[in-house]
């Protein structure tokens, strides 16, 4: 009585998976945060200068913060360069078939 040897040959392709919640960064996301965290800075700074009922703690320190919180920081995120886009042709890989 022989043991025989099963033959497996299964072709296995080697697919390389990229995380899709993976968010590379270039130097404009950088720049746009940095930005942002700036704003932040000089906002509270100016919302905390002279008495409580002075214009530039009531106008002006509100604006630079909804410029800073509602628009640069999720343009930092959400950026995107169309020609990284089309260089990154790459399809990624979810691991369903």
């Amino acid at each position: 009585m022989s043991k025989t040897k099963k033959n497996t040959s299964v072709k296995t392709a080697k697919r390389i998976i990229q995380s899709p919640f993976s968010i590379y960064w270039s130097k404009k996301n950088y720049l746009f945060f940095g930005s942002a965290v700036l704003l932040i800075i000089i906002g509270f700074y100016v919302m905390s200068i002279g008495p409580w009922d002075n214009v530039t703690g009531l106008v002006y320190a509100p604006v630079i913060l909804f410029i800073a919180y509602l628009i640069l920081l999720p343009l930092s995120i959400l950026y995107r360069d169309k020609n990284s886009a089309k260089a990154d042709g790459s399809k990624v890989d979810t691991g369903k078939s």
